[in-house]
């Protein structure tokens, strides 16, 4: 693609050089610079890459993208693209550069602090079981229609983002659920591609190390519905919104008048309304009130909080076409989401549950779910990352401590942070005397399974999917779900033994 097609959407860019110039590659890393390639520099949190733009000429780059104009010396050696963002510029160029994929796809993107991943699992399974093929872009995995490969980031780079969703639009995928993270959205890496369905979820305390204040993080999340509002990139986007989450109606009220609203929940005012929420261990069921009618809605999945993932992600899947007793349908096969409420397996009448619950509010959603079951005991195990939002530290030791019979304490990623530290400032939150304090998490988990009794239901919060766990000078192969599975193996030869 020239230069001239691939700024056509950038109104307000200078540009110095030759427009016919071909570009055969974008990025943003001054390691993959060269020949052909279109350096664009975007001011990090951590580095400029202005600084890199001498470095990406000298490797042959036919063209930069700055937020400033070039040097008074500069003999045309490139292109250089002059723009207020280079961020929002980028987004553009790239979107351009993969041929607007998401045009011809339905676009589910879902964003909030909890249940991102959970709904967006759940509007990929709807929409393959209905569409046959349909892409996933989340916190765990991608898939792109005819493969599966981890994912590396919540929400990709706009470079990254495009060119996979250029792929499934190959591979045929008729719609796209993905997750789109207030980072995401606040480094314009979603600015360019067009959604029909937003669903907002909730919004509780995380990030904060990111965004400062929760006012900040709720307006990087509002700020992506505003955007679709004033410019609908030829879409008609719809807001499905959890009204029963107080950010969730304050988002509502901001919009009044601006897009199309759906809203969810168990209240009374709400479009997509459940009721009569049921549950066992096997799952759950509620009633579903829309559009003037009633539906029985089926889950393997537990918790409350789920059936909100399960309300938002109908409305959304509804709204990108579906008729609902298709949804409703899907539904009922909903795989297991993995790291999300996931059941580890039993030993000795001991149950293990995993979950990615890795702020307050979420740890509560979680031991209430677990307490529901009507345990004898409940056990968590649960720690805080380092390098991360240090205030919910004591609010998650908390709500953990209110909530279980007894808390074990231990790293989850300790990152460049002391580790003891971390599960100090989580214990000056906790109330009670059922605690303990275990640093290394592998030794904690063992403890907590050993020490069950029938009849217990552990919970093993914070990492969820996770394989890996880092450390200041490392990072290891880590699994909680493996690791509690061989701590049950291990109960249950010890059973065996005593027998």
């Amino acid at each position: 693609m020239i230069v001239r097609e691939l700024i056509a959407d950038l109104s307000s860019a200078t540009v110095s050089g030759d427009t016919g110039t071909s570009i055969e590659k974008l990025t943003a890393s001054s390691r993959e610079v060269g020949p052909g390639v279109l350096f664009a520099a975007i001011r990090g949190t951590q580095l400029d890459g202005h600084q890199f733009i001498e470095q990406a000429i000298a490797a042959g780059c036919c063209a930069i993208l700055a937020e400033k104009a070039p040097p008074k010396d500069f003999q045309d050696q490139a292109v250089w693209i002059h723009v207020s963002d280079s961020r929002a510029a980028l987004s553009k160029m790239a979107s351009r550069f993969f041929g607007d994929p998401w045009r011809e796809m339905k676009m589910a993107g879902v964003t909030g602090t909890n249940g991102k991943t959970t709904t967006a699992y759940l509007l990929h399974h709807v929409m393959k079981k209905v569409w046959h093929r349909s892409g996933l872009l989340g916190t765990i995995l991608v898939d792109d229609g005819e493969s599966m490969a981890p994912a590396r980031h919540t929400t990709p780079g706009s470079i990254e983002l495009s060119e996979i969703l250029k792929r499934m639009l190959d591979h045929s995928c008729r719609g796209v659920a993905m997750e789109v993270s207030s980072h995401g959205i606040h480094q314009k890496r979603v600015s360019a591609i067009g959604f029909d369905a937003c669903i907002f979820t909730n919004l509780t305390q995380d990030h904060l190390d990111y965004h400062g204040t929760m006012e900040a993080y709720f307006q990087a999340k509002a700020d992506w519905f505003h955007a679709l509002a004033q410019n609908p990139l030829d879409k008609k986007p719809v807001a499905i919104i959890n009204r029963d989450d107080a950010y969730g109606e304050k988002l509502i009220d901001a919009l009044d008048g601006k897009m199309p609203v759906i809203r969810f929940g168990f209240g009374v005012h709400c479009d997509f309304r459940g009721n009569n929420f049921q549950q066992t261990a096997r799952g759950m069921s509620f009633e579903l009130t829309a559009k003037g009618k009633s539906y029985l809605v089926r889950s393997p999945l537990i918790g409350r909080f789920n059936a909100y993932n399960l309300l938002g992600a109908i409305a959304a899947a509804t709204a990108c076409g579906i008729r609902p007793r298709e949804v409703i349908s899907a539904i009922a096969e909903t795989p297991q989401v993995p790291g999300r409420m996931e059941n580890a397996g039993n030993a000795g009448g001991a149950t293990v549950f995993i979950d990615y619950a890795h702020t307050p509010d979420a740890l509560i959603n979680a031991c209430r779910t677990l307490r529901e079951l009507s345990p004898r005991r409940l056990i968590t195990v649960f720690g805080c990352g380092g390098d991360r939002d240090r205030g919910k530290r004591p609010l998650m030791g908390e709500a953990a401590s209110t909530l279980s019979d007894v808390c074990v304490v231990t790293s989850d990623n300790p990152r460049s942070e002391d580790p003891s530290e971390i599960i100090r400032e989580i214990q000056s939150g906790m109330v009670g005397n059922q605690m303990h304090s275990i640093v290394d998490r592998a030794e904690a988990i063992d403890f907590a399974v050993q020490g069950a009794r029938s009849g217990d239901i552990i919970l093993i919060a914070g990492k969820g999917h996770e394989a890996t766990q880092q450390f200041a000078d490392r990072t290891i192969d880590f699994d909680d779900r493996k690791h509690a599975s061989k701590a049950l193996r291990s109960r249950s030869e010890s059973i065996s033994d005593r027998r």
